[in-house]
């Protein structure tokens, strides 16, 4: 299921609301939540290592917030860099 740009903006906020404004805009700079497949969550971050470092760190606190959020369970959240998109 394609993710509206409503719901993108809304995982974005409150994602950036949990973490603060510095961390997010570092991190998550051109991060597009973009699609789920049963409890996956597909994401695309601007490079490499910020696929890597939002898949560590932030992918827990991602799930929990797209399952309230879309209202389905989401157990794994995939980050791939926007070059593989």
């Amino acid at each position: 299921m394609e993710l509206t740009l409503i719901q993108d903006y809304a995982i974005q906020a409150r994602v950036a609301a949990v973490i603060g404004a510095s961390v997010f805009d570092r991190v998550f700079a051109g991060v597009r939540f973009a699609e789920t497949d049963g409890p996956l969550l597909y994401v695309y971050a601007k490079d490499e290592s910020a696929a890597a470092e939002i898949e560590d760190d932030f992918s827990s606190l991602i799930a929990d917030i797209a399952s309230r959020l879309l209202k389905r369970e989401i157990e794994l959240v995939v980050v791939l860099p926007k070059v593989l998109q």
